[in-house]
């Protein structure tokens, strides 16, 4: 396995790594606390969030497996060459780990709080159960060959798929409403923050190196920095620009509490 050629670099390495985990922990926690603050969740997407705890829970599985399996590092080494460095830093497993468990707890927001007549659609629903069928699935294809490190990349290749995708409910929930209320923008900022300081360690990584192997060698870590930024970039812009004076309270009107996607036996509303 290779090592730093450059102290001065590798201290960049975790610092940058560092800060991408403090700012994407810390992003968490202002919508956890606007939910307790209102005692509502109207204004948060559902959807969003199921979402996110699939994308999380599978990033979890492809970071913890491959930092801490010598198995799976060993394939890896084997694929990308002996003397490449192994793409998942510690901070990547304690921020999956800070994830999971901050979504989850947002989720247990949604059912204890006021959420009006908000739901989680069918079509995320089916999804998510659809994600899961096929990394079972895929989990019995590995086995017998013990391809594990196929198999964490198609828990890789979820995680891309979710960070994708799962901004897009929350985005078209603003757009519906013209209105940010309810969804906390200090998330996108800290979350913005950490994209940039995670594509930073990468780049810092492959300048010591003098190879980019790492990019694609993880292509999942830089697909989802890369998709971060340019949602983030886009709810400010909703934020500040679109719908800067635009804050409906919970409890006026029906605005605020339409769901973000119907089903086809759904009524069609009259607000629409």
């Amino acid at each position: 396995m290779a090592s730093w050629n450059s102290i001065p670099l590798e201290i960049t390495y975790e610092v940058l790594g560092w800060l991408a985990f403090i700012s994407w922990s810390i992003s968490f926690y202002p919508q956890v606390i606007l939910n307790f603050r209102r005692k509502s969740v109207i204004g948060l997407n559902f959807d969003f969030v199921l979402l996110n705890l699939t994308k999380h829970s599978s990033y979890l599985i492809y970071n913890a497996t491959l930092y801490f399996s010598s198995a799976v590092q060993k394939q890896y080494l084997e694929k990308y060459g002996i003397g490449e460095m192994i793409p998942v830093a510690a901070n990547d497993v304690a921020f999956s780990i800070h994830a999971v468990l901050l979504t989850a707890i947002t989720l247990f927001q949604i059912v204890i709080y006021q959420r009006g007549s908000q739901k989680v659609s069918k079509i995320s629903i089916g999804l998510v159960a659809a994600v899961w069928l096929g990394a079972a699935v895929s989990f019995f294809v590995a086995l017998p060959t013990h391809s594990w490190l196929w198999l964490i990349s198609i828990f890789n290749s979820i995680q891309v798929f979710m960070t994708a995708i799962k901004y897009i409910p929350q985005a078209i929930f603003n757009f519906t409403r013209k209105s940010t209320d309810g969804f906390s923008i200090g998330n996108i900022l800290l979350d913005f923050t950490g994209g940039v300081a995670n594509y930073a360690q990468m780049a810092v990584q492959s300048i010591d190196q003098d190879s980019w192997v790492n990019f694609y060698g993880n292509i999942g870590k830089t697909l989802l920095s890369l998709i971060s930024i340019f949602f983030d970039l886009l709810f400010m812009g909703q934020h500040f620009v679109l719908y800067p004076s635009k804050r409906f309270s919970p409890k006026l009107g029906k605005e605020s509490t339409e769901p973000l996607v119907k089903s086809s036996d759904d009524p069609v509303s009259e607000n629409v």
